[in-house]
């Protein structure tokens, strides 16, 4: 048996620049950092002894005997993309919900790979993960997805992922341990209650994207990872939580213009909420639409915060490092 074990991630800037129709024709860049809730994935050689082929466990139960019967979009085109045909038992478990804008589709993919190539007793790089991951989500799935939640998930850490026409960029952002401390406990997380398909909610902002009508904000959320990246780099810790949560505001604002999709009324009330009890600022994670809320707060106005959200569940987490990795493996 193989587990494996991916991190979801939270994506502060840049978002938007990771789909192709935009950083194929300029560049684009994104700064996020996983986080220490995972997706695991348990692989297994199934017997001959039983009636079907593939066992799939996540929410509900698959049993089949061809690939092309799974219905779990990532599970069958991974599988068709190693040219796996069968004798599997796969599980999947998380710590949090699917659907909720911190990239678990796009961890689960990768975590799989991971766990499949394991299985051959192979050890492949961080790199070969994401792309391979990015290439079964967007090309043989057909989902319509950026190129930063692969990326994320299979290197871990707090990142710059740079994109263009001719290649991919990953490079840690360098920060003092005091000003990673503050900045981890400085985020707070609030779970919406409401869930939703990425995918569907990004088809407009893409369509948009394509015709360039977004190019003004994209290249906006564009520069602000670099702008980020010197606050990071130049303030005092005090400072750099107060400019990054007024940019994170500010990057939330320019989001809401690439689709109608991105908020709604609730979420738009609950935000206020936070604003006034004390936020510097916050986004959705992800596209939009649900999921989780997360938030920049000094640490004196926690409390009054939590207070204030206290119809949403908070998630307390720590930042983490690893990426995907195997944690069990027996022969």
């Amino acid at each position: 048996m193989i587990i494996s074990k991916t991190p979801v991630r939270l994506s502060f800037f840049g978002g938007g620049t990771d789909y192709r129709e935009y950083f194929e024709r300029k560049d684009g860049a994104v700064l996020g950092v996983t986080i220490d809730k995972h997706i695991y994935v348990s692989v297994n050689v199934l017997s001959d002894f039983f009636e079907y082929n593939i066992r799939v466990g996540y929410s509900k139960s698959e049993l089949v005997n061809k690939i092309d019967n799974i219905v779990h979009p990532s599970v069958r085109e991974t599988l068709r993309f190693k040219k796996i045909s069968g004798n599997l038992d796969i599980h999947i478990f998380a710590d949090l919900p699917a659907k909720t804008g911190l990239g678990s589709s796009s961890s689960f993919t990768v975590g799989l790979l991971n766990a499949l190539y394991a299985l051959e007793g192979k050890a492949v790089s961080k790199k070969r993960l994401a792309e391979e991951a990015i290439y079964i989500e967007q090309q043989m799935i057909k989902e319509h997805v950026g190129c930063q939640d692969q990326i994320h998930a299979a290197h871990g850490g707090l990142n710059i992922i740079e994109f263009n026409r001719y290649g991919t960029t990953v490079r840690p952002v360098v920060i003092s341990k005091e000003k990673y401390r503050l900045l981890n406990a400085s985020l707070m997380v609030f779970y919406t209650g409401l869930t939703r398909y990425a995918s569907k909610i990004a088809q407009e902002q893409i369509s948009n994207t394509k015709e360039r009508h977004l190019d003004g904000y994209l290249s906006q959320m564009h520069q602000m990872v670099y702008d980020a990246e010197h606050i990071i780099s130049d303030e005092t810790p005090e400072l750099m939580i107060r400019r990054l949560g007024e940019m994170l505001n500010e990057g939330w604002q320019l989001k809401k213009n690439l689709s109608k999709k991105i908020t709604n009324a609730t979420i738009d009330a609950a935000y206020e909420q936070a604003l006034q009890a004390g936020a510097y600022g916050g986004k959705l994670g992800g596209a939009g639409g649900g999921g989780f809320l997360f938030l920049l707060v000094p640490e004196g106005k926690q409390a009054t915060v939590r207070k204030a959200l206290n119809h949403m569940m908070e998630v307390h987490f720590h930042f983490e490092t690893e990426g995907s990795k195997i944690i069990y493996l027996t022969q």
